[in-house]
């Protein structure tokens, strides 16, 4: 009883006046559509890459995300649909979803709306809470509505936390083992980048026995701080070759010419030349490359992030490609990632030439660079399970609602 008068009274609270919702741009698409929230760009990539999935298996389903901010945090993808999440408030809570009539709500982190979820589980739409910490499960705002976390638990019909301290807040509010999931951080999986075979064995057998290093991603900012590292490390490993891929297909030109000023033996992987034995640098084509290069380079210093304003790359692309990761200290879009490679040894951060060429020299040995490429990789995968075991249910969800 106290269960529902704690709800009652937050939906009375609820039903006062406020904004009217923004009339959505774009109209509700045919067919399955599920609705993911996520408070952050993290969860926002990992939901579009979840529908990703889920469309291999149920062609034409569409994901529906919604944030607390007006501009969506990742790029535009032709699954997608993106509206900021409607106030707290009954009026914009029925107007959304009158207008996008979700089949499915995937749930992730904090930022639990009461009156929204409230009002979509009376129109027996199935929630799934995801990727959920025991801070979340209260507020400050809900401070006069003291039973109102059990009651939002109890419409989710499964929940998946991050640790077993979320795990026993939960059982502590009545929810049964049987509808928790421990499992990692909810993370974008990593994906291996495409490549050609042929391609990978010719170089492989060019480049045999030769140190290398990758620099993927670089800004022309950022050049003359890797080549000066080069320099380093040249003189102690003379064999040693890098690799430079510009962060953005237009940055090719400036690279080019800044590398010919060098006048070191170079080839351009656009001129189809292959490495000889004093090549010392070669200049890769752009991201339609990555996948060659990063299996082939047992270090990659990944670039846009040694110069203040710049964002940072994903670290899950070399990682799922068994090469030890560098980075510099601006990350700030990708520093979670970061963090989490960092802690678990499977990346470096370096912040000039001189520790770039002290980290380079420390990995170059294939026996060094596996260690932490090892330790990359396991941490790129985590996660991989727990997904795997949302899909399930949400296809069996779907299933369900498709034959009501």
């Amino acid at each position: 009883m106290a269960r529902s008068l704690s709800l009652a009274a937050y939906m009375a609270y609820a039903r006062r006046g406020g904004p009217p919702l923004a009339v959505p741009d774009a109209t509700r698409p045919e067919g399955e559509l599920i609705w993911g929230h996520a408070p952050d760009a993290e969860r926002a990539a990992a939901l579009c890459q979840m529908a990703e999935r889920l469309a291999q298996q149920r062609p034409g389903v569409r994901l529906l995300l919604t944030t607390p901010g007006e501009t969506p945090p990742i790029e535009a993808h032709s699954l997608l649909l993106h509206q900021p999440v409607p106030p707290d408030l009954i009026a914009p809570v029925e107007a959304f979803l009158d207008h996008w009539r979700p089949d499915i709500c995937l749930w992730t982190g904090g930022d639990l709306r009461p009156a929204l979820l409230s009002t979509a589980d009376a129109r027996s739409i199935p929630l799934f809470l995801l990727d959920a910490e025991e801070s979340q499960f209260d507020s400050p705002s809900w401070r006069w509505f003291p039973d109102l976390p059990r009651s939002l638990m109890d419409m989710f019909a499964h929940i998946q936390v991050r640790s077993e301290d979320a795990a026993r807040q939960l059982r502590r509010l009545g929810v049964s083992d049987a509808d928790i999931t421990r499992a990692p951080p909810m993370r974008p999986e990593a994906v291996p980048l495409p490549y050609n075979e042929a391609e990978r064995e010719e170089l492989a057998v060019a480049l045999r026995g030769r140190p290398l290093w990758l620099a993927a991603h670089l800004d022309p900012l950022e050049l003359d701080t890797v080549l000066e590292a080069r320099r380093s490390v040249a003189r102690l490993s003379h064999r040693s070759l890098l690799i430079v891929v510009p962060h953005r297909d237009r940055d090719l030109p400036v690279l080019r010419e800044r590398l010919k000023e060098e006048r070191l033996p170079m080839i351009d992987w656009a001129d189809g030349a292959l490495p000889e034995e004093t090549t010392q640098i070669i200049l890769g084509e752009g991201r339609g490359e990555l996948g060659l290069w990063y299996r082939l380079a047992p270090v990659s210093f990944i670039g846009n992030s040694l110069q203040s304003g710049m964002e940072g790359c994903n670290p899950n692309e070399p990682a799922v490609h068994g090469s030890a990761i560098l980075y510099g200290p601006n990350v700030r879009r990708y520093l979670a990632e970061y963090s989490r490679f960092a802690e678990a040894r499977a990346a470096r951060i370096v912040r000039d030439a001189t520790t770039l060429a002290a980290a380079v020299q420390s990995l170059i040995a294939p026996d060094q660079a596996a260690i932490m490429a090892h330790a990359a990789w396991d941490v790129a995968s985590q996660g991989a399970e727990a997904t795997d075991h949302i899909l399930d249910l949400v296809q069996d969800t779907l299933d369900v609602v498709g034959v009501q």
